[in-house]
């Protein structure tokens, strides 16, 4: 496996790759969800690309990125053990040399549900997207169904702008208690992790969008919205975290 920072070496490599590539482009702080997606794409492809950037134009709140976990050395590791045969771990002077001044807007969905309390979010992640799709040029890029909303975005950008790239939905993959993995569960506080359980419980109760929410906030969540569209539930919470003062943000979907 090469881990590769400079985009120019990678731009040089890519152009004696076969086309069947795979790529899955994370912000690291891998779980088994993340290795799922890796595994079928080093399956399903003769080459498997892995990006490893956390990317700042997609947050809106500078506490949010200053606590994300970093678990670099594992992350690697991890990689290597199911497959990946590139990981690029560009740095923001290269992916952002325009300084963020061209950027890929979605008017609609992109405003609904994660987009509303969080201005700029979508922006920064389909303009990221669309920059690792451009550099890495995959056949298949694979996302996960947890961020259904993130996924259905990235799907029909790459449509609308004619990218040669097929989006590859992935099922989410959840702890033994039902929790849906996530790089954020690692700043959970010991007993909001044992509370977090019973959101994925609640949510797919066969109950009203209110009736849900008010289940959510009687079991002591913070429930930031619940709301059924494109045949799905969705809904985000937001729990105690593991510094004084921190809260974690928590999204999650069912089918409907």
């Amino acid at each position: 496996m090469k881990v590769l920072s400079d985009l120019s070496q990678w731009q040089d490599l890519r152009r004696g790759l076969p086309s069947e590539l795979g790529f899955v482009p994370t912000m690291g702080a891998l779980h088994e969800g993340h290795l799922s997606l890796l595994r079928r794409s080093a399956t399903e492809n003769k080459i498997s690309v892995l990006s490893i950037y956390v990317n700042p134009t997609q947050f809106n709140d500078p506490k949010d990125l200053q606590n994300y976990p970093d678990t670099l050395q594992q992350d690697l590791a991890a990689a290597e053990q199911a497959g990946v045969d590139f990981v690029l771990m560009p740095k923001y002077e290269q992916l952002y040399a325009d300084g963020f001044r061209y950027q890929v807007t979605e008017t609609q969905f992109s405003e609904k549900l994660c987009g509303r309390n969080r201005p700029g979010h979508f922006t920064g992640v389909l303009t990221v997207v669309m920059k690792l799709l451009n550099i890495v040029r995959p056949q298949r890029a694979y996302f996960g169904k947890k961020d259904y909303q993130q996924y259905l975005l990235v799907r029909d950008m790459v449509d609308a702008f004619f990218m040669p790239v097929d989006i590859v939905g992935c099922d989410t993959v959840r702890e033994v208690d039902g929790l849906a993995m996530s790089s954020r569960n690692l700043n959970l506080e010991t007993s909001a992790r044992k509370q977090a359980a019973r959101f994925y419980e609640i949510i797919r109760a066969p109950l009203s969008d209110a009736e849900i929410r008010c289940q959510l906030n009687d079991a002591g969540f913070q429930v930031d919205y619940v709301e059924s569209c494109h045949g799905r539930r969705f809904a985000a919470i937001v729990t105690r975290g593991k510094n004084s003062g921190q809260t974690v943000r928590l999204i999650d979907n069912v089918a409907i």
